[in-house]
């Protein structure tokens, strides 16, 4: 009987320790920023440290924004600098935030998030990515985005 009411609970232990061990994302960080308004200064800054296996990565780009981000869409520029490769990679990204019709296409109620696919990197043992991230839109300063992330998945 006893050996009965232990046999779940060791299970439920494995198949929680299974499932924990395969997620693929090796980093996930957000920076905030002014909702009052982003100037085109302000740039965000990421470090991801000492890739732990060669592979390629999927990068994944993260925002939050709220109602008061008066366009439909957001240009990011995306620098990133691989050491010890001394690789260089400039990316512009269209966000597109909203549809043809101006309805919201991100998650959320107050705040809406949107996930947006930026590259694949092939990254080796050590390396160490730095991105800087600002916006390139036609105003200096834009309102209503709360947060910019990156996530780094292991493909």
């Amino acid at each position: 009987m006893r050996k009965n009411k232990l046999v779940l609970p060791v299970m439920l232990a494995v198949a929680l320790t299974i499932v924990a061990c395969k997620g693929k994302t090796v980093y996930h960080q957000y920076e905030h920023t002014a909702v009052e308004g982003w100037e085109r200064t302000d740039t965000l800054s990421y470090t991801i440290d000492d890739i732990k296996a060669t592979a390629d990565y999927q990068e994944e780009i993260g925002l939050r924004i709220n109602s008061t981000y008066p366009f439909t869409s957001l240009f990011l520029v995306v620098e990133q600098h691989i050491r010890p490769m001394n690789l260089l990679r400039k990316d512009t990204i269209n966000c597109r935030l909203m549809d043809q019709d101006g309805n919201i296409k991100g998650r959320g109620l107050n705040y809406y998030q949107y996930n947006f696919m930026l590259t694949t990197l092939h990254l080796n043992v050590g390396d160490t990515v730095d991105i800087r991230i600002h916006h390139n839109m036609r105003r200096e300063i834009v309102p209503g985005i709360a947060d910019v992330g990156i996530r780094l998945e292991r493909q």
